[in-house]
């Protein structure tokens, strides 16, 4: 029985005589389906409605929780600094992500299978693509800045304005030409197993669908975390060196900390907005690896990759969407106070005053913002 449509399933004869994932599949859909996905029964109804209540809480979460970002960011000054243009940046590319692609899901989970025709799967699989290169690249940009402000200290240069933008339009430009690759011809653009959603085709193996997911997962995986997990690295000796500095300095002095310094306590802040940012940077990486696996075992292993298989890529994808805004809710101090102000129902309970000098992390690569 066709869930889409009787006489686009009646159109079609299965070449193979069994009943498969791809049985559902509209007649205009099948030259997009390998051959590989004939080898598997029906998905149980249970795992497409799993699916469908999992990407709808998602999917509110996430929409609800960026936009807020977005909202509270732009509308108070006090947050509108170069840095903090990295966070809206992400919070942007994160919403439109699920705005666009959560629905299309849950529909088609409710017809189990792809109903949307080939021309919207090629869409929502970009929208993908060009999101998700975003928010990688943004996350290099947020690692970055905060290298620049506790490696490098007052040795590195100052973030303006229109440095942040510059590079935010170069974050959008470089994971255009990845996202459009495929539309002229590198890869293309395919359903996944559970034919719910759609994503890049590593199932073919031509050299042309080999050379893309190659460099495409070495450029926008391999190559990133590389680069954040650098920034890191010396942002956590640089943090250990202060650390250490400080006690021996207190000690010479006969003091017990010297946390009552000004300086110290911008310093850190700024440490605790690093923590902040690495928490994010892992999360994403947890959120993007399974399909970093999906796509290199469809191009070595492909006996491996299941139906079931290639729902987690997308699932925990998702996820992390939701996550940045909770993050930045409850571990941003400046932000945190001016989400309280303007929807104060969300605030459980009043905080404890701080020190005004511990809610300048965000806007401590602007020192020369003002000036410029």
């Amino acid at each position: 029985m066709s869930y889409y449509d009787d006489s686009a399933s009646a159109a079609y004869t299965n070449p193979y005589g069994n009943h498969t994932v791809v049985d559902t599949v509209p007649a205009d859909m099948l030259h997009l389906i390998d051959s590989h996905w004939y080898g598997f029964p029906p998905l149980n109804d249970m795992w497409y409605g799993i699916l469908a209540f999992f990407i709808s809480v998602t999917g509110i979460l996430a929409v609800g929780g960026n936009f807020v970002v977005i909202w509270v960011f732009m509308c108070t000054k006090a947050l509108r600094s170069p840095s903090n243009y990295y966070v809206v940046n992400l919070a942007i590319s994160d919403f439109t992500l699920m705005a666009c692609m959560c629905p299309p899901v849950v529909i088609n989970s409710y017809y189990r299978t792809w109903i949307f025709g080939p021309t919207f799967c090629y869409v929502y699989a970009a929208i993908g693509s060009l999101t998700g290169c975003a928010s990688i690249f943004t996350m290099c940009l947020i690692s970055y800045d905060r290298y620049n402000v506790i490696v490098k200290g007052i040795g590195g240069k100052p973030l303006t304005t229109g440095k942040a933008m510059l590079m935010i339009l170069l974050v959008w430009l470089t994971s255009a030409a990845w996202t459009f690759a495929p539309f002229f011809g590198w890869s293309r653009y395919v359903p996944e197993g559970n034919m719910t959603a759609c994503g890049t085709d590593y199932l073919r193996g031509s050299i042309l669908d080999q050379t893309y997911l190659w460099s495409y997962t070495t450029w926008c995986y391999f190559m990133t975390f590389v680069f954040i997990v650098y920034c890191y690295w010396f942002i956590v000796a640089a943090v250990r060196n202060h650390e250490k500095a400080m006690r021996e300095q207190a000690k010479k002095m006969g003091v017990k900390s010297l946390r009552g310094d000004a300086d110290a306590q911008k310093k850190s802040a700024d440490c605790k907005l690093a923590k902040i940012a690495l928490i994010n940077v892992s999360l994403w990486f947890m959120a993007w690896t399974p399909y970093a696996i999906i796509n290199i075992a469809g191009l070595t292993n492909k006996e491996i990759v299941t139906p079931l298989f290639s729902i987690w890529g997308s699932v925990f994808a998702k996820a992390n969407t939701v996550y940045n805004p909770i993050v930045y809710a409850i571990s941003h101090p400046k932000y945190k106070g001016a989400l309280y102000q303007k929807l104060p129902w969300l605030q459980c309970a009043p905080d404890v005053p701080e020190d005004d000098s511990k809610s300048t992390a965000s806007t401590t690569t602007t020192g020369g913002e003002e000036k410029a």
